[in-house]
């Protein structure tokens, strides 16, 4: 008798528990959490993207190349740059600057001082001179001539080493009038590819040497002028607009970028914030590619951080 009792117990219990389960997914509380998580992914969807994308490009990089040094290295910087994006989203004030200590120090001490590779504008002349896809060419097709068609000039934002210090110092917005002297980073580009160029020519021995001394050099002079001119101009990112020859790859290519901020004109009711505290003084009202600096988005969102109507 008192094993019947036992097994009836049983029955009800799995019975009641059927209904439970039953009673969940058949109610709203089954699609709310859905809705929820859904959420949750559509919000995080854009650090999920470019992991993606750094991960494809490090498992393809290190299948074709058979180093396992590339699906570390690239696998590295994906991870830093959506760990910032991520931090950002959940309105982190250091997330962008965490992803710029993350990869800025890892490419200027680890891979520039430690593994002693050029990984300025000088390293990849000589890495193309010399006709070698590996290091410095690999970076610069990757992050600043076809990463652009992609991410804009996201490498300023995110990841380089000279614009890590330069955001440290005080003008996060720039306190004067943009200057028409953008011309300057022709010469600077021009000056990098005669310099190796001419070390092409002349034969020069032990050129791997000089491209080391020529990458600490470089890397001071790069912050002496950024530091000065920062607070000349009184605008951190002057050094960025004027001087780096990088910028004449990023530019062409960022006007073609599919990742940009874009603005809802319904909601926008032109304050003009957006424009004050854009470091890269880049139009954010105007969504058409000719928009005012458009190829000189840095995607840092300040402008999305400032805009009381959530228009961008």
């Amino acid at each position: 008798m008192g094993v019947t009792q036992i097994q009836k117990g049983n029955q009800i219990g799995v019975e009641l528990y059927i209904n439970d389960v039953k009673e969940l997914f058949c109610s709203d509380k089954l699609n709310l959490l859905s809705v929820e998580r859904f959420g949750i992914m559509k919000k995080y969807l854009f650090p999920i993207i470019m992991l993606c994308i750094f991960e494809t490009v490090a498992i393809s990089l290190w299948l074709s190349k058979d180093n396992l040094f590339y699906l570390f290295n690239f696998s590295y910087i994906g991870f830093s740059i959506a760990l910032g994006l991520s931090l950002m989203i959940a309105k982190n004030k250091y997330g962008r600057c965490i992803t710029q200590l993350l990869v800025g120090l890892y490419m200027l001490v680890y891979l520039g001082l430690i593994s002693n590779e050029n990984m300025q504008i000088e390293g990849f002349w000589y890495y193309l001179f010399a006709s070698v896809f590996e290091a410095a060419t690999i970076h610069y097709a990757v992050a600043k001539i076809f990463g652009p068609l992609i991410f804009g000039r996201g490498w300023c934002g995110y990841a380089c080493w000279t614009a890590m210090v330069l955001d440290f110092l005080p003008y996060k917005v720039p306190e004067k009038p943009r200057r028409k002297i953008g011309w300057i980073r022709y010469i600077t580009f021009a000056i990098s590819l005669i310099f190796v160029s001419a070390l092409f020519l002349a034969k020069v021995g032990n050129i791997e040497r000089i491209m080391l001394f020529a990458f600490i050099v470089g890397n001071v002079l790069y912050y002496l002028t950024g530091i000065i001119l920062a607070f000349a101009f009184k605008d951190n990112r002057a050094f960025c607009k004027y001087i780096c020859p990088i910028t004449v790859f990023l530019k062409p290519m960022s006007y073609f970028s599919i990742v940009r901020v874009k603005c809802d004109k319904e909601k926008c009711i032109s304050c003009g914030k957006c424009k004050r505290v854009c470091p890269m003084d880049v139009d954010m009202t105007d969504n058409s590619r000719k928009r005012k600096n458009g190829t000189e988005c840095i995607l840092c969102f300040e402008c999305k951080k400032a805009c009381p109507k959530d228009a961008l």
